[in-house]
């Protein structure tokens, strides 16, 4: 660990946890399963020499040296080929995408082959590759570098779909991919990074479609994930102070979805709002509108509710920017106008 990773890690106060950042997590997780698995390798742009765009890899290819830490020329298809291929014969490749922008460039390689292969070779062959590749917008990278592709991957069958908002979540749910015999596609948002929060010490492993209920509540149910589920959660608290109990659901996987967890929360509410970064139209928060309705229906005190990001390229000029994503005060917004359409505290 050099000076600069150790400086972001600190005891925190509760015994068998450690606080990091996010970023923190992420190499530490990768860190861990390549010592533990000699066929797990890293393969991507600038992973090595130059310790990643984001500098998840730093210091791995120091310590583990250019077989195991690959860097590649700018041909994102040709290393998720060659990712693929070793993947099937055996090793657990963890490919880096610089964003989930260029996966676009790989696309065939991880819809036509990596989520079919198993499928159509009758189970005959696994693909145990990981796709590592964060979006979000929020960082003035203009609208070919700031989506949310996630939905592209999320409706292919064949392929695994996590999206960790924390800390913790990042290295129980990237252990797990690593360790899967599917491809999984690992989604990451540049705005949580430097991020911190408390992980637990020693082997975690998360159950890959299983949701989390992060915050219990009573009045209302705000399903989220990756960065909107940081948003949902520090808004429940905030509103925690007017007397309203927001239940906030994170998703953490988006393909298994894990339905039940949602229907149960809003079974409980009787109210639902869908956070996401992503478009409105066609995305993952309509598809969990669709889960409630069928799932939930005779229990709704008022539509499902959607908040999502305005329906354009993403501007470069920063305040354009700003006004085209979702914020805590939109979504706050919505929340009272739920509320208010069923009568609350009247």
């Amino acid at each position: 660990m050099n000076q600069e990773q150790a400086t972001t890690q600190e005891q925190a106060t509760t015994q068998g946890t450690s606080v990091m950042t996010y970023r923190q997590a992420l190499h530490d997780t990768l860190r861990s399963e390549l010592i533990r698995d000699e066929n797990v390798f890293l393969i991507g742009e600038e992973i090595g020499i130059f310790e990643g765009s984001y500098k998840i890899t730093a210091g791995l290819l120091e310590e583990f040296g250019p077989k195991r830490v690959i860097d590649t020329p700018i041909a994102e298809e040709g290393f998720s080929g060659a990712a693929l291929g070793a993947a099937m014969l055996g090793m657990r490749p963890v490919v880096e995408i610089m964003t989930i922008n260029f996966t676009l460039l790989a696309i065939d390689q991880i819809v036509n082959h990596a989520a079919k292969m198993h499928s159509m070779f009758g189970g005959q062959v696994s693909v145990p590759m990981v796709i590592r590749t964060p979006g979000g917008g929020g960082q003035q990278l203009a609208a070919t570098h700031s989506q949310n592709l996630e939905v592209w991957y999320a409706h292919i069958p064949g392929l695994k779909v996590v999206a960790p908002a924390t800390p913790a979540d990042a290295k129980a749910l990237l252990t797990a991919a690593i360790r899967d015999d599917d491809p999984v596609i690992f989604l990451e948002n540049l705005a949580l990074y430097n991020t911190k929060g408390e992980v637990p010490d020693g082997e975690q492993v998360a159950e890959i479609g299983k949701a989390a209920v992060v915050k219990e509540g009573t009045h209302l149910t705000v399903v989220a994930y990756s960065r909107a589920a940081v948003v949902a959660l520090d808004v429940a608290r905030k509103l925690e102070d007017e007397g309203i109990s927001i239940e906030v659901v994170d998703l953490r996987s988006l393909r298994p979805l894990d339905r039940e967890t949602i229907c149960a929360s809003v079974r409980k509410t009787s109210r639902a709002i869908v956070l996401e970064d992503d478009w409105l139209s066609y995305g993952i928060g309509a598809e969990v509108s669709a889960t409630i309705s069928e799932g939930a229906f005779d229990y709704l005190d008022a539509p499902v509710r959607r908040v999502a990001a305005a329906e354009v390229p993403l501007p470069y000029a920063k305040p354009l920017e700003r006004a085209a994503l979702p914020t805590g005060d939109t979504l706050i917004k919505v929340i009272h106008e739920v509320l208010a359409a069923t009568r609350f505290g009247e």
